[in-house]
């Protein structure tokens, strides 16, 4: 627990920590409402096409107008301020900056910045899950080899629990699963950014409807952001996707260790080792009391009959037959912890959550019956939802990744519930994206593997 000592001796020193963010959205402008009182930390630059929102962006996050009134990137680390630009290569391709932060969301984007930082010697905080989930194993390989951090963003939920299997496994504890909460219905995988209003409006008082992206909304809704998720977590963890992905069982905060386990033992998962995301609705719609909505679990087993007895004896929230138990953090606070990665990246040259395998995917899904020359919409859309699948049976099958299923045609009709497949869209193989997704496909594609 050294960071901020670490953080105070470089600002001592005159060389903070010095970061270039990309994409001024949500989780980023909450991290610009901490970086600014933090010791030890220098937001050189915040890229965004869209500079004028960059700048209200900063304002909300309580910003003094004049210290992000640099003019370029050599003025802010002259002045220790800040500049705003369109142009986020010049920020990835700077040798003053350090550690760059990818928050645009783009699959697309994420990649080639993430590639371009990699080439630049940078250190990456991934904030883009969505990227991470299509090329993530490939990426933070390619980091590796340079000599440079590829890293999932604490704050968000897939670095947290990540952080608890590691606590779990390296306490001597086999971790039966891991997960989130969130809220869950089987009709939400249906939803699209016009009738996602009818779901949100149930929980959510939102009063500006203007204020929101109803397609971003939309993905956390219709199990999407769960499966991308979930998906960062098994491939940073080794941990397994379960062959039919995610159940989404609902569950208080205190019973996950007698839900999320095997179902020989009397729970809900296939098998142990996997992940899995519990729900804060009840199948016949009304409202899990105690729930885990906002929060993250991991559930963890010991061949110790002294370990069991302690687990009752220090209320480690046991199941009935007391083998099984649980440690959940009850919230995320998402760009507001982000410092924690860039620090541990920087500092200790460690990521907080990368992938170390491909085990998990996330695979487009029709919403509903498509039909041929159709153009799919991607995450949130009107078309497709992201399911959870196992990696050796999305190789397998030739299962389009949900990240790449955006502004390509449908060369086949599709029935509702069916996986696409790559042969099923008229996509572009000279793509960035593309290409590098295939790059690791073939680098981790594992001899023998079938559908699982």
């Amino acid at each position: 627990m050294n960071l901020h000592r670490m953080l105070l001796e470089r600002k001592a020193a005159g060389r903070p920590v010095t970061i270039g963010l990309i994409g001024a959205g949500k989780f980023g402008t909450m991290f610009l409402s901490q970086v600014r009182s933090t010791d030890g930390m220098q937001m050189v630059g915040v890229a965004d096409l869209n500079t004028a929102r960059a700048r209200s962006q900063l304002a909300n996050a309580c910003w003094p107008q004049e210290q992000y009134a640099a003019t370029s990137i050599d003025d802010a680390l002259k002045s220790g301020g800040t500049v705003v630009t369109d142009d986020a290569d010049a920020l990835v391709t700077h040798p003053g900056i350090e550690v760059i932060i990818e928050a645009t969301g783009d699959p697309g984007a994420g990649i080639r910045f993430a590639l371009k930082a990699i080439e630049h010697g940078k250190h990456i905080v991934m904030v883009n899950v969505e990227a991470d989930a299509v090329a993530g194993p490939l990426l933070a390989r390619k980091a590796r080899a340079a000599g440079v951090i590829y890293s999932l963003a604490w704050g968000d939920q897939p670095a947290l629990i990540a952080d608890h299997v590691d606590w779990a496994r390296a306490a001597g504890f086999k971790v039966v699963a891991a997960g989130k909460g969130t809220r869950y219905h089987p009709t939400y995988h249906q939803s699209t950014p016009d009738t996602v209003w009818d779901i949100l409006d149930k929980y959510m008082k939102i009063r500006d409807r203007n204020s929101i992206n109803p397609k971003m909304f939309n993905s956390f809704v219709d199990g999407t952001k769960s499966g991308i998720e979930m998906t960062a977590v098994c491939n940073a963890t080794g941990l397994h996707a379960q062959s039919e992905g995610l159940s989404f069982p609902p569950a208080t905060r205190f019973e996950h260790a007698e839900i999320c386990k095997p179902k020989a033992a009397g729970g809900v998962l296939e098998k142990a080792g996997v992940t899995e995301v519990t729900s804060s609705v009840y199948r016949d719609g009304s409202d899990v009391p105690h729930s885990l909505i906002m929060g993250t679990y991991v559930v963890f087993e010991s061949d110790s009959a002294y370990s069991e007895e302690c687990f009752r004896e220090y209320s480690m929230l046991p199941d009935k037959s007391g083998k099984y138990a649980c440690l959940y953090r009850p919230i995320h606070m998402i760009g507001l912890e982000l410092g924690i990665s860039v620090a541990s990246a920087a500092l200790r040259n460690e990521p907080t959550g990368a992938p170390i395998t491909f085990n998990s995917d996330v695979v487009a899904t029709a919403k509903r019956a498509l039909k041929a020359g159709e153009m799919l919409d991607g995450e949130g859309g009107f078309c497709v939802w992201g399911k959870q699948t196992p990696a050796d049976a999305s190789l397998a099958q030739g299962y389009l990744p949900l990240g790449l299923a955006h502004n390509v045609k449908l060369k086949s009709d599709i029935a509702e519930g069916q996986r696409l497949k790559w042969s099923d869209v008229d996509y572009d193989p000279h793509n960035l994206a593309v290409k590098v997704r295939r790059e690791m496909e073939a680098a981790f594609a594992r001899p023998n593997a079938g559908a699982a």
